[in-house]
């Protein structure tokens, strides 16, 4: 942990207080949609055989307290980060050169790999890409200043875009409806509350795609969410459907991701279209497809996974995110780029200011190849003196896959070491410790956490044909943030993963 930077805070609950409170978080989170469907350790799933029941959200009963600076940076930078991996997509010759250095060692991003492959050969059908990214930091404190450090960044399904919204709503009920007791007003105010429009922002994103496609098209169209089923984080997805409707006047559907070739079809324009079960006499033709599953192998383990991935991707309708950015946010690419020393950034970046910022934000990562530098990660992994200060990372999405300190020597000698070069060694980040109370299914733990935010950025682009390098950004923006907090006793964070809680930031000056 670093030095501690923050006031004391929050302040102490009275019994009654807090059960004041939790019973309105509780309340509240049903009433506004800040829930999810329970796990099974919390209902067993044969006293709920329908699937009806929901659950408040993992949430903090405070926001947690957020350096000022540090939240005006990570937000104000993410139009850069868009279009940095827009660039990395529309440099398709670069990306293969990095992909293929872990193609062959890892099965799932080979597999990954030949879809593009593939599509490539015919032709790509849709030269649109929309990105609805989520660019994670955690805030690292040197000489005295806290400044931010890239966890990772997310390029396909970047999750609780609906909830995070939600979240920042209540602790300002809370703090409105004076929840609190007074004394925390030195560290949360009405006026140290962000927005926090993700809801809208990831809308609105998809509703810029859906309007490029449909200016071409004269025939009923419609978003469709590629996902999982079951589905615990619906709710997080479904106020995302509702307020494209709502607010765009764009229909979609849910279409899991095992029912993709049941009930779409691929017409010789290679336009997609899909049939709703419910409403088998209508048919629609599909403006974007919005991946909320496909980005972990469990998610291909049915007999045509692959074929219906490969069949998606050759459709003309625009992908979130295609086969390309998918691949961009493999942890090789973050590595490359954030490796001390590596001026790959530079071929992506060309204004100085905005290079130097960017990187600024990056913790040193290395690669675990046979170079001189992965040699020399190699032996701070294998070392459990120096490994304590690393995460291990493979390249996969959606939390609990990361090997952490003191366990990476013996994780590496019980796999080949063949299968080193597809992992990357990134030094740990030491965030500032703070306390805070967090409600998950119904208990409370109360202690010290860590804190991770999270920025969404939503961007559209058009990527060059063929061989051809290049492209151009049509739209660009932020799109609201998440902050997930977690005890200070887990080195995982994924709330979905069970790990982490949702948050919000109260800002102060430090």
């Amino acid at each position: 942990m670093s030095k501690d930077i923050y006031p004391s805070y929050p302040p102490t609950l009275t019994e009654e207080r807090k059960k004041f409170i939790l019973e309105t978080v509780r309340d509240w989170s049903i009433a506004r949609g800040l829930a999810v469907r329970p796990p099974p350790s919390f209902v067993d799933p044969k006293h709920d055989p329908t699937g009806v029941l929901a659950t408040s959200a993992p949430v903090t009963l405070f926001p947690s307290l957020f350096p000022r600076s540090a939240f005006n940076e990570a937000t104000s930078i993410q139009k850069a980060y868009n279009e940095l991996y827009a660039a990395i997509t529309m440099d398709k010759g670069w990306l293969q050169e990095i992909v293929s250095e872990i193609a062959g060692i890892d099965e799932f991003v080979g597999q990954l790999w030949s879809v593009h492959e593939a599509v490539a050969k015919e032709g790509y059908a849709q030269e649109l890409n929309l990105g609805m990214f989520r660019s994670d930091y955690m805030i690292h404190v040197e000489k005295g200043k806290p400044g931010l450090k890239q966890v990772e960044f997310n390029t396909i399904a970047s999750s609780f875009g609906g909830l995070s919204s939600q979240v920042s709503s209540l602790h300002k009920h809370l703090l409105a409806s004076h929840a609190y007791p007074d004394e925390i007003t030195g560290a949360v105010t009405a006026e140290s509350l962000p927005p926090n429009p993700s809801i809208s922002g990831l809308a609105s994103g998809l509703a810029a795609a859906h309007r490029e496609y449909t200016a071409k098209s004269n025939r009923p169209t419609c978003v469709l969410f590629v996902v999982q089923d079951p589905e615990r984080n619906i709710f997080d997805q479904r106020l995302i459907e509702y307020a494209l409707l709502e607010e765009a006047k764009v229909p979609s559907f849910r279409l899991p991701f095992a029912e993709t070739l049941k009930h779409t079809r691929l017409e010789s324009d290679r336009s997609l279209t899909y049939t709703p079960p419910h409403s088998p006499e209508k048919t629609y033709e599909v403006s974007v497809v919005y991946y909320r599953a496909g980005y972990a192998p469990t998610d291909y383990e049915w007999p045509e996974a692959w074929e219906a991935r490969l069949y998606l991707e050759r459709s003309s309708a625009i992908k979130c995110p295609s086969i390309l950015t998918h691949l961009a946010g493999c942890k090789k690419v973050q590595q490359v780029l954030a490796t001390p020393g590596s001026s790959h950034l530079q071929n992506f970046i060309k204004d100085t200011l905005e290079l130097q910022r960017v990187r600024e934000t990056f913790a040193p990562i290395y690669p675990f190849d046979d170079s001189a530098t992965g040699t020399k990660a190699r032996e701070l992994a294998l070392n459990p003196k120096t490994a304590a200060h690393y995460v291990l990372k493979p390249q996969r999405e959606g939390g609990g896959n990361n090997i952490y300190r003191k366990a990476i020597p013996d994780f590496l000698k019980s796999i080949p070491e063949t299968q080193w070069p597809a992992y990357i060694l990134m030094e740990m980040i030491e965030p500032p410790p703070q306390r805070n109370t967090i409600m998950r299914n119904g208990d409370v733990e109360e202690g010290g956490v860590i804190c991770e935010i999270g920025v969404y950025g939503v961007c559209l682009w058009r990527i060059a044909s063929g061989e051809q390098k290049g492209g151009e950004i049509l739209h660009s923006a932020n799109a609201g943030y998440l902050l997930r907090t977690k005890g200070d006793q887990s080195e995982e964070g994924g709330v979905a993963a069970g790990f982490g809680a949702m948050d919000s930031c109260s800002l102060v000056d430090v």
